[in-house]
């Protein structure tokens, strides 16, 4: 019999067959909850900016790897839906509260809080262009302001329309949020432009530079009305 004694290190191929096992299911970095994922992600995204939500990105930020991604979600697209319906989740609107507006009311109402939400996350406004949003939260949005369309004598081709053409409006002018900060010093040189021209070239111009350029606050809301007061004449032709 030998009395060799091995006293290098224990590899797995020598523990014995439990403390093997037991080494090969240890786990390496403890799993990241999803809230937090999509919560980091939307952050990314504010700070950043959309081009700048990679998976890299995300894993750095989360101190993790990748493999934390691809537990949750196939590719990037899957990632955009959650981190833009996290968003809509933020909308405030009481369905009561709206019931007891008129119709005109209660659009102008869904419209400016969708305005005002994408105000609070500028960078989102891109990548709802990336794809129609179908999560929870967009689908409770949506229902809502078709639903008022539909109480309201729309009928549903129309109420179809109304509706995409007021999702398409907000989100036009969300995207223009995403103007740099010294956007109001260029207003300034802007104005100053208008009101310098040569009135016997450009009098119309002149005439209302001092109304110029439009806040784009004041643009959303006077463009809103004209749709509204648009469709209400579109719905009455149609009844």
């Amino acid at each position: 019999m030998s009395n060799i004694r091995h006293t290098g290190p224990v590899t797995a191929a020598r523990r014995p067959a439990g403390e093997a096992e037991s080494a090969r299911r240890s786990p390496g970095r403890p799993p990241v909850p999803l809230d937090r994922i999509v919560a980091t992600a939307l952050r990314i995204v504010d700070e950043e900016g959309a081009d700048a939500l990679s998976v890299r990105t995300l894993a750095q930020r989360l101190g993790s790897g990748t493999a934390t991604f691809y537990r949750h979600f196939a590719n990037r697209s899957q990632l955009v839906a959650q981190v833009v319906d996290r968003m809509f989740g933020e909308v405030e609107l009481d369905t009561e509260e709206l019931a007891a507006m008129s119709w005109h009311e209660a659009l102008r109402t869904a419209a400016t809080a969708l305005f005002e939400l994408l105000g609070r996350h500028p960078n989102v406004a891109p990548l709802l262009v990336e794809q129609v949003p179908v999560g929870p939260n967009a689908l409770v949005h949506r229902e809502r302001s078709i639903a008022i369309l539909l109480d309201n004598g729309f009928p549903p081709p129309l109420a179809a329309r109304a509706y995409a053409t007021l999702a398409h409006y907000v989100l036009g002018f969300a995207i223009q949020l995403t103007s740099p900060s010294g956007q109001q010093s260029d207003d300034t040189r802007l104005s100053a432009t208008f009101q310098g021209m040569d009135p016997a070239l450009f009098p119309a111009t002149v005439a209302v530079a001092s109304s110029m350029p439009v806040p784009l606050e004041d643009e959303f809301a006077f463009g809103l009305e004209l749709i509204l007061n648009g469709l209400d004449q579109v719905r009455t032709g149609s009844a």
